[in-house]
C-alpha cells in the first residue's frame, strides 16, 4: 500500500488509522473508482498516509503514497502564494493593474492582480466544461488564452460579481514570470516546492504523467471506465498546472496554518475572501476558498481535470487537514471521502452531536432516560430498545450524518438527518423540547 517517504516525516499525531483506511476502502468499492490516496494532518502534524486500489488499470500498476496525480485547481493557491512571495519581496502590490505586466488586456489598466486572484475580474472563464473540447485537445499558447478570453469584452463589470475563472490565474502566472524573470513552475519550486520538502511535485500541463503515477479514467453514462483526454499542452498553466502526492499538499497545508512559508500578513491576505462593489462578502479569497461550517473556519479548494479529482481541506484552529485524490472524474469519490473522513475526526455540533450520541447509544443497547421527555421515555420500552440495538449495531460504524431537514413544530425543533453506515443507509429524526428534553427519537431504512 505505501512506499517509504522521501523525506523526514515529524512524530504523527494519533489517527484513527485502522478507520480511516476502512472508509477509503468502503467508498472505493461504492464508487468503482479505480484507485485513492489520501494524507491526514492532525495537531498540525502529518498523521496518515494511506493509498488504496490502481494507479494503473492496463498493464495494473498499484497506488501507493509515493503515487502523483494531478491537482488540478489546487494549483491555483500556489499560483497566488507566488504573488504574494513576490509582494513580500517588494516586487509588486496586489493592487497593481494586471496591464502593468500583460499587456493589450481588457481594462488591464484597472483591473487587479487582487481581482483576477479573486475571481472577481469579469474576465471570462475559458475551461467552464467538464469535459475536454476539441480545441483544448491541441496545443495552446498563453496569447491563445487571453486572446479568447481575456481581450473580449468583460462578463460583468469588475467587482460586481464571482464567478470562477481559469482566466485570471493564467494571467496571474503570466505576471509571476515578467516579474521573476523565471519560468512559473521553476519560480514555485526555488520558493515554495523546496523549502517545503515537498519533493513530489511536477508540472502536469506539458505532457500526462507517466507509469507508476496515475493514469486519468472517466465513464460514459453508467459505462466501464474509460481513459480520459488529456488536455492539449499550455492549457492547465497556472490554474491547474501541477501534480503531486497527497504528502506534498499535507506539508503545504502545514505551512498555511503554522506561516511556515508566507509571512502572517500574506496568509491574512490569502483567506480574506474578496467583498463585492455592493458590500456583500464571497466565500473566495486568493486561490482558496474560506467558510464557516458547523463554526469552524474551512479553507478549500477542489480540483477537477479530465479524469482526476482532488478535495483539499484544511480546518486552521483545529490543526486539521484532509488532502484527498483519485484518479476518476465521473463520481465525487474524493468529496465523499473527505466528507466522511471529517466526520470520522471532527466532533459534530448542535443536533447532529445530540443524534450521533444517540445512534452510539442505541446500537449498545442503552438510552440516557434522563435526557428524555415521559412520552420519549414511555416509547423506549425493551421491546424497542433490543430492536433498535440489534439492528443498529450489525451495521457497522456510523460513517454520516447528512441533514435532510430542520423546522420548528408544537413548540419543539425537528432535525432530520440521513445516517450513513458504510452501503446502509438509515433515515433519523430528533424532536427536542425548549428545555433540552428528547420527545423523539427514531430511526428507520431508507429506500
Amino acid at each position: 500500500m505505501a512506499a517509504a517517504l522521501a523525506f523526514a516525516v515529524p512524530a504523527a499525531a494519533e489517527a484513527p488509522k485502522a478507520e480511516i483506511d476502512a472508509i477509503i476502502r468502503e467508498v472505493l468499492a461504492e464508487t468503482g473508482s479505480p484507485s485513492a490516496s489520501v494524507a491526514v494532518v492532525q495537531e498540525g502534524r502529518l498523521a496518515h498516509l494511506a493509498a488504496f486500489g490502481e494507479a494503473r488499470l492496463d498493464p495494473p500498476v498499484a497506488a501507493t503514497t509515493e503515487t502523483r496525480y494531478g491537482v488540478a485547481s489546487v494549483s491555483k493557491q500556489f499560483t497566488a502564494a507566488s504573488i504574494l512571495l513576490l509582494a513580500e519581496d517588494g516586487k509588486l502590490n496586489l493592487d497593481d493593474p494586471v496591464g502593468r505586466y500583460v499587456p493589450n488586456l481588457t481594462d488591464g489598466d484597472r483591473i487587479t492582480i487582487r481581482n483576477v486572484l479573486n475571481n472577481v475580474s469579469g474576465y471570462t472563464d475559458y475551461w467552464p466544461q467538464d469535459f475536454v473540447f476539441a480545441r483544448m485537445k491541441r496545443p495552446a499558447s498563453r496569447d491563445d488564452i487571453l486572446d479568447g478570453w481575456a481581450r473580449t469584452p468583460l462578463e460583468f463589470p469588475t467587482g460586481t460579481e464571482y464567478r470562477y475563472s481559469n482566466t485570471g490565474f493564467v494571467i496571474a502566472g503570466m505576471v509571476v514570470e515578467k516579474v521573476s524573470g523565471q519560468d512559473l513552475f521553476a519560480f514555485q519550486r526555488e520558493r515554495i516546492f523546496t523549502p517545503l520538502r515537498m519533493t513530489g511535485v511536477t508540472e502536469n500541463d506539458t505532457a500526462p504523467l507517466r507509469s507508476p503515477h496515475a493514469a486519468n479514467y472517466t465513464r460514459y453514462g453508467a459505462g466501464p471506465l474509460r481513459p480520459a483526454d488529456k488536455e492539449g499542452p499550455g492549457w492547465l498553466f497556472a490554474a491547474a498546472h501541477l501534480a503531486m502526492r497527497p504528502a506534498d499538499l499535507a506539508l503545504w497545508n502545514i505551512s498555511l496554518m503554522d506561516a511556515g512559508l508566507l509571512k502572517p500578513s500574506s496568509i491574512t491576505a490569502m483567506t480574506t475572501p474578496a467583498v463585492l462593489t455592493s458590500g456583500e462578502p464571497t466565500t473566495y479569497a486568493l486561490g482558496l476558498r474560506v467558510s464557516v461550517q458547523d463554526g469552524r473556519r474551512v479553507w478549500s479548494h477542489g480540483g477537477a481535470l479530465s479524469g482526476v479529482h482532488t478535495d483539499n481541506r484544511i480546518w486552521p484552529d483545529e490543526k486539521l487537514a484532509l488532502s484527498v485524490m483519485v484518479n476518476t472524474e465521473d463520481n465525487q469519490a474524493q468529496s465523499v471521502i473527505a466528507e466522511r473522513l471529517a466526520f470520522l475526526l471532527l466532533p459534530s455540533t448542535g443536533s447532529a452531536a445530540v443524534m450521533r450520541g444517540l445512534l452510539a447509544d442505541a446500537a449498545a443497547g442503552r438510552i440516557d432516560r434522563a435526557r428524555l421527555t415521559p412520552n420519549a421515555d414511555a416509547f423506549f420500552s425493551p421491546q424497542v430498545l433490543a430492536d433498535y440495538q440489534a439492528s443498529l449495531s450489525a451495521l457497522g460504524p456510523l460513517r454520516m450524518l447528512r441533514p435532510t431537514g430542520a423546522s420548528k413544530r408544537g413548540g419543539m425543533t425537528y432535525a432530520g438527518f440521513d445516517a450513513i453506515y458504510g452501503r446502509k443507509v438509515l433515515w433519523v429524526s430528533l424532536r427536542m423540547t425548549p428545555d433540552g428534553k428528547i420527545e423523539q427519537f427514531m430511526a428507520g431504512p431508507k429506500v
